[in-house]
């Protein structure tokens, strides 16, 4: 996908404007605390896995939403690839440049990347990252992933399963606004925006913090269809 076609990913969203309010500022407060409250990551991982496993060794990957950069960018560095790490959170960036030093990082807001500032990868992995945004940005957000990967890249994507969009939760002492999908839905929504479900697992996760439910977790891997 050229450029422009990696731009016009977002036409008809953009110009409404991106309201991210407080969702960066929730997550530099939380800081450490998310690994805490997230110790067991065994869907994350084995589907970084995956993404390291099918990617020849030194392949160029995205890590959107990276956060701390544990698990998924160390994972990914100690695979061989290379990595790039992008999160609006200052201070998740800090701590994921002391976790992984190994990989390159850029704060920024996901939809900035339309303008290809980071260049074309091999690979993606988008671990919640998508469910910040509102559901109608989504299929925009992918749409841009999608041109971002080379012919024939991967994607490792997850998702809570729930329906809804935009929606405000207490987490770990903040309010941060989420969205989701069924998962027949989110199937449907992935292959409009061009690529191809070639594996997919869920599993049921309960977080340490008591204030944050279970929740069923989805996770697809995906290849540019097209």
């Amino acid at each position: 996908m050229s450029g422009d076609h990696i731009r016009r990913a977002y036409d008809g969203y953009a110009p409404a404007g991106l309201d991210r309010s407080g969702q960066a500022e929730a997550f530099d407060a939380i800081g450490d605390r998310y690994d805490e409250a997230f110790p067991h990551k065994e869907g994350q991982l084995a589907s970084g896995a995956w993404l390291a496993e099918s990617l020849p060794a030194g392949s160029r990957i995205l890590d959107v939403g990276c956060g701390t950069g544990l698990p998924t960018a160390r994972q990914l560095v100690e695979a061989g690839h290379e990595v790039v790490g992008v999160d609006l959170s200052a201070g998740m960036l800090d701590l994921a440049r002391a976790h992984v030093p190994g990989a390159e990082f850029h704060q920024a807001d996901l939809a900035d990347l339309r303008d290809g500032r980071l260049g074309t990868f091999d690979g993606v992995a988008a671990f919640f990252a998508l469910l910040m945004l509102p559901r109608p940005e989504i299929p925009h957000a992918l749409r841009m992933l999608h041109g971002l990967l080379r012919p024939g890249g991967l994607m490792a994507l997850s998702m809570v399963e729930a329906d809804v969009d935009d929606y405000a939760i207490p987490f770990l002492g903040n309010t941060i606004r989420v969205s989701g999908y069924l998962r027949d839905e989110l199937r449907e929504v992935v292959r409009e925006a061009g690529f191809e479900i070639v594996g997919e697992n869920s599993l049921a996760y309960a977080p340490l913090s008591t204030d944050v439910p279970p929740e069923i977790q989805l996770f697809l891997n995906l290849r540019r269809a097209a």
